[in-house]
């Protein structure tokens, strides 16, 4: 029991000290954590990966993958045994539906499209098991031949552990998406090792015309932590070498790449149609879901019969086709027909229900289908690069960072994995192009188009003022707190004694465990415990502003939850409660504006380290007569100026002042550190 009491106090100390610390040295801090955990698990996943591969398409159908030449440069060859590929490949679509079908549901299909939507929708409501059973069903799924990325698996694991510092940690709305965001980003950067993209694809990802650009230095530690802890354990070296021959001379060329936008931009269309098109019909099937991946890998298994390189991420046939004398000895009918076999079936693997990534399996189709058109144009056009490498590299970029709305992601991504930058100039111009053909969609669903229309940020564009009031200030006392111990015939009759339609639920120690409807207590057994029917929803921390409050409660269609610090019950807040705070402190900042002159001067100051506002309560500081105090911001955040708010070094604050008391208000704020010219 003392053990327990300890690390309660110990773990309450930490999320106090996380809370109060400025955003830079907090982030430092959380991000290498992020990035330890997605590097390890980066690593994991790849040993696994290649343990399934072994025994799947090695020892069961005799065939060795061709490799890339930073993980063994295997050349491209048959299988022993292709007869077995179609079973081969069903058997590890079926091992895999019934672990993800029965563990975790939400673990099907690619899981940077998940990882999005818990950015969007819930940052700290990622299950603890979700990393875990994606990886051990990705590996199964690929490993036996699966057409799947590794990126999907890793981006789920970062982002699971993102979310899972959130909740240990009682970290605020805010702080949580960034943990994700920056999850994301680790893991994928650390596969690829593509640090620098990895951290910018954190950014990107979220949204189809925006960035979140609160993650960018949490993604920056967390990808290049990540990315050094996989580089330790696997390996350092970019996934297709340095590739020889890839540089940009001639201009001429700058029409090839245009073809290549667009060849890039149609393929890009038929890669997303024909994904969500199978997806959806995947999903219209009347037999169980765990059957579904089992019969998308069988029908795999039969192209890859005739066109092996479908299976797998595809990387090793990417290798081959950026070599010239390689390319020119596949047939000129495999090399057109590769790029639709592998969109085919991509969809067949993922879209039936199987685990693993679109992102790879993307890369490798605009790869493949670069290398079909330099073995087209090679013989006939003119002023064409010698070695297929620049349109291989050049299309990969395209076709993947148009339909993923990444490209600055996918360019550095792909430059990272060529150890080569050489082509990032003509990749602008095909990337241009191809998302002018893409149009507005996205490979990832879940994507939004820009933070308005985020549901982490929708109140806050709307409503700005919602993002300075902090929840437990709108909070109420609960009328009522069931205990886990409660009958429910118990629990029943309080509520309706009291006409209220749910309450929290705490156990012995003040801890919340949840909260319950009424509802559902009414058909439970009577004598049955509250505690084990109490939903675990997820809670509102006494320091998120009421717009992520607001989007919690839209997003779990809720009525009201519980406000909770360090797990301990605040009170309980409500839609009605939140927009009743938000009218009380828009009326406060009217009257107050109202009572100075209407001609003065905006100034914006930093208390220093002698201030002597520092230190003081608002409402305890001498502030001249016609001067208002706007607003307060500490560490990249807004803090409504109320009276009981304590003022501390480094607090940026804006004052609105009348002409008459400039000078009385300069003398306030004579030991400070201006930021900014004062204006009338």
């Amino acid at each position: 029991m003392n053990l327990i009491k300890q690390r309660d106090t110990i773990l309450g100390t930490i999320r106090r000290r996380i809370r109060s610390t400025a955003y830079l040295r907090k982030w430092i801090v959380l991000g290498a954590v992020i990035g330890v955990i997605s590097g390890l698990g980066a690593a994991i996943f790849f040993i696994a990966l290649d343990t399934a591969t072994k025994f799947f398409l090695g020892t069961l159908a005799g065939f060795v993958p061709a490799a890339p030449l930073g993980e063994g440069s295997r050349p491209i060859s048959d299988a022993a045994r292709p007869w077995m590929l179609p079973l081969v490949v069903g058997l590890g679509g079926l091992i895999s539906g019934i672990i993800v079908f029965r563990f975790a549901p939400e673990a099907e299909g690619h899981g940077t499209d998940a990882a999005i939507s818990a950015f969007h929708h819930g940052p700290r409501q990622i299950r603890s098991r979700i990393p875990l059973i994606k990886l051990v069903s990705a590996a199964i799924t690929i490993g036996s031949g699966g057409s799947g990325g590794r990126e999907g698996p890793t981006a789920q694991i970062g982002a699971g552990f993102g979310s899972f510092l959130a909740r240990v940690l009682d970290l605020d709305a805010r702080d949580a998406r960034i943990a994700v965001s920056t999850g994301i980003g680790a893991g994928i950067g650390a596969i690829f090792r593509a640090p620098l993209g990895g951290a910018v694809l954190a950014i990107e990802i979220p949204y189809r015309d925006d960035v979140e650009s609160d993650a960018l230095v949490p993604a920056f530690v967390g990808s290049i932590v990540a990315f050094s802890i996989f580089g330790a354990l696997i390996s350092f070296n970019p996934i297709f070498g340095r590739v020889a021959g890839a540089g940009f001379t001639d201009p001429r060329q700058l029409f090839y790449y245009s073809l290549i936008g667009i060849a890039c931009g149609i393929v890009g269309r038929l890669y997303i149609s024909s994904f969500y098109g199978l997806t959806d019909w995947f999903k219209r099937w009347p037999l169980p879901r765990a059957i579904r991946p089992a019969i998308g890998g069988l029908a795999v298994g039969c192209i890859a019969i005739v066109l092996p390189g479908v299976l797998g991420t595809g990387y090793g046939w990417v290798q081959a086709g950026m070599d010239r004398t390689t390319l020119l000895g596949l047939p000129l009918w495999v090399i057109l027909l590769l790029p639709v076999a592998k969109i085919l079936a991509t969809s067949l693997s993922i879209g039936s229900g199987g685990s693993g990534g679109i992102f790879g399996p993307g890369m490798a189709i605009g790869g493949l289908l670069g290398a079909g058109i330099w073995r087209l144009l090679e013989p006939i056009a003119p002023g064409m690069p010698f070695d297929p490498s620049p349109f291989v590299i050049v299309a990969m970029m395209a076709l993947f960072g148009s339909i993923a709305r990444a490209p600055l992601a996918v360019m550095l991504m792909v430059a990272e994995m060529t150890d080569s930058l050489a082509m990032l100039a003509p990749a602008m111009l095909a990337v241009g192009i191809a998302t002018l053909i893409v149009g507005d969609r996205s490979i990832y669903k879940s994507q939004v188009r820009n933070r308005a229309e985020s549901p982490a940020h929708r109140f806050k564009f709307a409503l700005p003022l919602m993002s300075a009031i902090p929840a437990s200030d709108a909070a109420r006392a609960a009328r009522a707190i069931l205990g886990t111990d409660q009958t429910v015939a118990d629990a029943i009759s309080q509520l309706e004694s009291i006409g209220l339609p749910g309450a929290p639920v705490v156990d012995a120690k003040g801890f919340v465990r949840g909260s319950i409807e009424i509802t559902d207590l009414t058909g439970a057994n009577p004598a049955a415990k509250v505690g084990s029917l109490a939903l675990s929803t997820d809670s509102i921390s006494a320091d998120d502003s009421l717009d992520d409050a607001l989007g919690l409660l839209a997003d779990g269609h809720r009525s009201w939850a519980p406000v909770v610090a360090e797990n301990r019950l605040v009170g309980v807040l409500s839609a009605r409660d939140a927009v009743s705070a938000y009218r009380k402190a828009l009326a406060s900042n009217v009257r107050r504006v109202r009572s100075v002159e209407s001609t003065g001067a905006m100034i914006e100051v930093e208390i220093g380290q002698g201030s002597v506002l520092a230190g003081k309560l608002v409402s305890q500081a001498a502030w001249p007569r016609d001067s208002v105090l706007v607003s307060i911001s500490r560490a990249e955040r807004l803090i409504v100026p109320r009276g009981d708010v304590m003022l501390r070094a480094g607090d940026r604050l804006t004052v609105f002042s009348a002409n008459a008391a400039r000078d009385d208000l300069q003398e306030l704020l004579a030991n400070r550190t201006a930021l900014g010219a004062e204006g009338s």
